[in-house]
């Protein structure tokens, strides 16, 4: 049995990640596939994420001194 891709959603929550849900391909800049760890991706907006692009949870810690 062939595997349908999922469409994909992206939901943005306040003070925090883009959670991208779906069948979705994630590129670097320079045209790397990135490959994350499961199949819900976080990607950081707030910019202070050691794991860029995607959320590492710092935004929590750090609160909204942006």
């Amino acid at each position: 049995m062939e595997h349908e891709p999922a469409p994909a959603t992206i939901t943005p929550y306040e003070d925090g990640p883009l959670l991208v849900r779906g069948d979705v391909e994630i590129r670097s800049q320079d045209g790397e596939v990135l490959r994350p760890r499961g199949t819900v991706v976080a990607l950081c907006r707030c910019g202070r994420s050691a794991v860029k692009p995607f959320c590492d949870g710092t935004h929590k810690v750090r609160g909204r001194d942006r």
